[in-house]
Formats: C-alpha cells, sequence, structure tokens
C-alpha cells in the first residue's frame, strides 16, 4: 500500500486540492519520518533544527487559505544560510550557534505566501562556502544511499531530506554547484535557474553574481512545480531580469517535455589547466547512459571541447576569496571557524581592490566567451560530478588549499555555469554497480530553464528514477 512520501509533490498537492488529505497530515507523516531516520547522531543529518510546533500551527492556519496558493499545505524547509524570523539560523558554524534572526529573508516569505509549511532548517557547510556538508558544528548530511558517504553540498541537508522521503521537495541555493552537486550525489533532479529568474534569490546580491536559489526534488515535474513558486509573482526589483519565456508556467513545460534539440556534449573544464582533472567511469558511465537516451529521442548530438582558460582557476578563486571576504566574522569568532573558512576569509580581506577588480573583469569577458562558444547548441551535456559520492572525512580537514583542490576534483563542472549566470539541471540518469546515483547536467541557453525541464522529462520517462528510492523509503529495508 502506498504511503504519502510515495506520492509526488505534485500528487500530494492534487489530493491536498480534492481535500482527500489535509496539511496536518502531511506535517505529521514527515514528521514522523523526520523522527525516525534523521533524529540522534546515527541519523541521516538532513537536518538541523526541526521546527515541529511552528508546522502544526501553521498547518492549522492554512485551511483558512485559499487552496488554490501555488503549494499549499505541501511540507518544506529552510536551508540554514535563509534567515526565518524566531529560528535559529546557524549558517553551518559554531561562530553563529546562538543567533535566532528577528526577520525573514525574501524567499522565506515568497513561499510562505505560496502556501509551503516548513518543518525545520536543512543541514550547511559553514557559511555554504564547501560543495561537501560535514560542518563542525553538528551532523555531517549522510547520503541516504551509503550513510558512509556525503550527500554534496552545500545543499546537503535539503537533498538528503528529499532523497529519504523525509520531505517532499526543498529549496536550496547554489553559488557554485550547490544544488546540482548534491542532487547529482543523493538521485535527485536539481536545478540552477538563470541569473535574474527569482526576484528573492536573483544572484545580483552576492560578488560576482554567483549565487541564486533552486529547487531539489525527485521529479522533474515537482521540481517544476517548486520552481514556478519560487518565482513568485516575478516582479524584480532590478533593472536586468533573465530573458522572459512566453510559455507560461514551468510546470507546464516540465509536463508536456515536448521538443527535439541541438545538443553539444563535453567533458571539458575551464579548471583542467590549474588542476588534474579525471573524470571517473562511473560519471563516464552516466554520461554514456544519458547520450544513449537522448540520442534515441531524437536529439541531435555533437562532442566538443570549451577553449582552454588559463586565467579561469586564479579568477574564481580570488572572486571565491572575495566573496567569503565579507561573511560577518570578527576578532575572537576566527577561533570557531573551520580552517577552510578562515583561510577563504582571511586571503580575501588581504586583496586589494585592484586585484578583486581585476578577477572580476576578467570573469565578465569569460562569461561572454562561453556564451558565444555554447551559441550554437540548445543545451549542452557534461558530467555533473568527475567521481562518485566522496566517503565522510575524505576532503582534508587541515589543508584549506589541498581541501579547495580536492572540491575541484570532485566537481569542476559547476562553477563556470554560476559564473556565466546560464541554466543548469542536474538529472539523476545512472546507478552504479554498488548502487550509487550518478547525474548528468544540462546547461541552457540564457532564460532557457524551460528547454531544460523538457528534456528532463523526457528522460525522466524512458529511466523511470523516480521508482529508485534508498533503503530508508521502505521502513527501513531497501527499496
Amino acid at each position: 500500500m502506498a504511503e504519502l512520501h510515495d506520492l509526488t509533490a505534485l500528487e500530494q498537492l492534487e489530493r491536498l486540492r480534492r481535500g482527500e488529505i489535509g496539511p496536518a497530515d502531511l506535517v505529521e507523516h514527515y514528521l514522523a519520518r523526520i523522527e525516525r531516520f534523521d533524529s540522534g547522531a546515527d541519523g541521516l543529518g538532513a537536518f538541523v533544527e526541526v521546527t515541529a510546533p511552528a508546522a502544526r500551527e501553521r498547518a492549522a492556519a492554512l485551511l483558512e487559505q485559499p487552496r488554490a496558493l501555488a503549494l499549499w499545505g505541501l511540507p518544506s524547509a529552510d536551508k540554514d544560510l535563509v534567515d526565518r524570523a524566531g529560528v535559529p539560523t546557524r549558517y553551518g558554524s559554531r561562530a553563529f550557534a546562538d543567533h535566532v534572526p528577528e526577520s525573514s529573508d525574501e524567499l522565506v516569505e515568497t513561499l510562505d505566501a505560496a502556501g509551503a509549511i516548513s518543518l525545520g532548517k536543512t543541514s550547511t557547510p559553514e557559511f555554504g562556502m564547501p560543495s561537501y556538508t560535514e560542518p563542525l558544528s553538528g551532523r555531517p548530511a549522510r547520503n541516504p544511499y551509503d550513510p558512509a558517504l556525503g550527500a554534496g553540498g552545500s545543499s546537503g541537508g535539503a537533498a538528503v531530506a528529499v532523497a529519504a522521503g523525509l520531505l517532499p521537495f526543498a529549496p536550496g541555493s547554489d553559488g557554485g554547484g550547490s544544488v546540482r552537486i548534491p542532487a547529482a550525489a543523493t538521485g535527485l533532479v536539481g536545478l540552477k535557474p538563470s541569473r535574474g529568474r527569482i526576484p528573492a534569490s536573483p544572484g545580483f546580491t552576492n560578488l560576482g553574481g554567483l549565487g541564486v536559489a533552486g529547487p531539489l526534488a525527485r521529479t522533474v515535474t515537482d521540481a517544476a512545480l517548486l520552481f514556478d513558486a519560487m518565482i513568485g509573482d516575478g516582479r524584480l526589483d532590478y533593472a536586468t531580469s533573465a530573458p522572459s519565456w512566453d510559455g507560461g508556467a514551468y510546470l507546464n513545460a516540465a509536463v508536456r517535455g515536448e521538443g527535439r534539440f541541438q545538443l553539444g556534449v563535453t567533458t571539458s573544464s575551464p579548471w583542467e589547466t590549474a588542476y588534474e582533472l579525471i573524470v571517473e567511469p562511473e560519471a563516464q558511465d552516466a554520461l554514456r547512459v544519458a547520450r544513449e537516451h537522448l540520442d534515441a529521442i531524437g536529439h541531435g548530438l555533437e562532442e566538443f571541447r570549451l577553449e582552454p582558460e588559463d586565467g579561469y582557476a586564479p579568477a574564481f578563486t580570488t572572486l571565491w576569496q572575495g566573496g567569503a571576504a565579507g561573511i560577518r566574522i570578527e576578532g575572537e569568532q576566527f577561533d570557531q571557524v573551520e580552517p577552510l573558512t578562515r583561510w577563504l576569509v582571511e586571503t580575501g580581506r588581504r586583496l586589494g581592490a585592484r586585484e578583486l577588480a581585476a578577477a572580476l573583469g576578467w570573469l565578465t569577458k569569460y562569461e561572454r566567451r562561453v556564451i558565444r562558444q555554447l551559441s550554437r547548441f540548445d543545451a549542452v551535456l557534461t558530467p555533473t560530478l568527475a567521481m562518485t559520492p566522496r566517503p565522510i572525512g575524505w576532503y582534508d580537514a587541515e589543508d584549506a588549499m589541498r581541501n579547495f583542490a580536492q572540491q575541484v576534483q570532485y566537481t569542476p563542472f559547476t562553477s563556470f555555469v554560476n559564473v556565466t549566470g546560464l541554466p543548469a539541471i542536474t538529472l539523476p540518469v545512472h546507478v552504479t554497480e554498488t548502487g550509487l546515483p550518478m547525474g548528468v547536467q544540462l546547461i541552457g541557453r540564457p532564460g532557457a530553464e524551460h528547454v531544460l525541464l523538457a528534456i528532463g522529462a523526457q528522460l525522466e520517462r524512458r529511466l523511470n528514477w523516480h521508482d529508485r528510492h534508498p533503503p530508508q523509503w521502505r521502513d527501513g529495508a531497501a527499496a
């Protein structure tokens, strides 16, 4: 007999609107699963804060709200980088262990207005800087498919919660791959929108315009459902926005899944001139599976390589350090942050204005060069990760520069998409011989999320990845 978490988010929403279930039913179902699989030292580490009383109160209050709201009654959670008034927000750091914000971020308000119910805060690495989620401030986010492995980051807790059936979907944020990386590691769909697409997290408010919010979900339609809600009314308080799409809601594009497109295929990375990169066989297998199915569907496929860019590694590293320089830690707080954070912040604060301006200028020109290279394709296919999910403790906790290099080697295909502001989606097309999910990345033209969702829906129909689940899915037994 199917349980509530067996239903997609869209199916749950339809039952809510028909009155077959109520918001409180979903809240209690997911809170019970969180208690069972996420609590205690041996739990999955998806949540850093569970707000059960507030969730129950919110479920009751929603009965007075219109059921036509985009996410009416659907549980979700806030990444622990996002402020919700009255709920501890620690940013994954011991330095903010007692921080309780007095106001909420705009993304929280947008999802609340859509009718979602937050069950708490999902785990993130310290200040969201690393691509893995093993903060010293709390538990690591464990991969539901093998708890000895990590879930990636920085939206690692959100990915674990969705993959293990603790939430139907969850918002994340992506400044260098932080939605796509954990999605690939845990068998999910993860969408990084175009810069300027989501008004509550447009990508213009952080250095270099790297970071945007995006959805994590088990299906393409669920990702589109949450994506539409994150966009909200679409009014952007900036002069620049992503190119508009005339087809209406993105859920429509995902449901229809129509079109044949010309796709580029590459395993090249702008990091390859500075680091030794090895695309492991499992990542190559995922790319092969995607190519075979895309070819069978009727898409055109053409291999190509990005032009080598010796300046990318130093420019991006400077930008990453410069962004870290603004983290609000001073004095004795430095004793409470992790070595990687301390290195990034201290190095960033030593940067001169000329050095930072040069890096920003170089990356702006790089953005234009890459978009021109990709312009002959409707989308570009790459691996999402170069390796299988990494063991917990694999990253060097003391040597910050080696740690940074390890992150590049694990995920060399994601950060340049943030630099260029392009949309990209991770799709869980493959499972290794040992049962680990492996994903591929599709990179779209500016503002072309609808194309990525359509192609993703086509692959999902053939591969049925929504039927794959980790052991926790069915009462703790293998599904």
